[in-house]
């Protein structure tokens, strides 16, 4: 047999998940089953399942097989984009750039959103997001650590901390506000306006249950259109 972990084996199955292979509900291939796919023990797979149902993604019962958790069906009522999607969706080219990551104490509005008491720290990152390598968006986010332990050692290289998270991490809840916001000394740097310009701005929080997950603000270039279908 190959040396595939239960934590390797819980990644691709969670994979799976999110790219709709099994719809929510729905059983999935059973341990003996998915033993031999992807060659190792059924001990392993059992401990990669059960990570998965301790973190709500799955729901397992006696002699009645694992089944996809119907509970992230918030999901698709309130859709996450993924903004790399959107912008190969306008025929632009996308990349992101990692400006700051770092664990830091979040301001008071955050530490509540997120249920961070004290001075406990979060992870912190700021992206640039390009369309056809001009600033499309700048982004602030927060992470709380207690519910998405693994994002603290996540490579967010290929994928960014707002596709990273969409596709590993489910949610049960999201709060959205749209707003337009005056652009500071780093906003005006980074999306080549000047400070004070008005910029449209989205601040999201998730949580999953009742455990918070990420909180963000995104800063749209001068120019931003969002557009809706009804």
């Amino acid at each position: 047999m190959n040396t595939v972990t239960h934590q390797g084996i819980r990644e691709a199955i969670r994979a799976r998940i999110v790219a709709g292979e099994w719809a929510l509900g729905e059983l999935i291939p059973g341990e003996v089953e998915l033993a031999a796919e992807y060659d190792c023990s059924r001990t392993t797979v059992n401990r990669a399942l059960q990570a998965l149902s301790n973190e709500g993604i799955v729901e397992r019962k006696r002699k009645g097989g694992t089944r996809v958790r119907p509970l992230p069906t918030a999901q698709a009522k309130l859709r996450i984009p993924i903004i790399r999607e959107q912008i190969e969706g306008s025929g632009r080219d996308y990349d992101h750039r990692i400006i700051s990551r770092k664990r830091i104490a979040p301001h008071v509005r955050i530490r509540q959103q997120l249920g961070i008491p004290g001075l406990e720290t979060a992870a912190y990152v700021e992206t640039l997001h390009l369309a056809d390598n001009l600033a499309f968006a700048f982004e602030r986010r927060w992470v709380n650590l207690a519910t998405v332990p693994e994002f603290e050692a996540a490579d967010l290289k290929e994928l960014s901390a707002n596709e990273w998270l969409v596709r590993k991490v489910p949610f049960s809840r999201g709060e959205v506000i749209l707003t337009a916001s005056a652009a500071d000394s780093q906003l005006a740097e980074m999306l080549s306006t000047n400070v004070g310009e008005p910029l449209f701005t989205m601040t999201r929080a998730t949580w999953f249950e009742q455990r918070p997950v990420t909180a963000m603000e995104l800063f749209h270039a001068p120019g931003h259109e969002m557009s809706f279908a009804v």
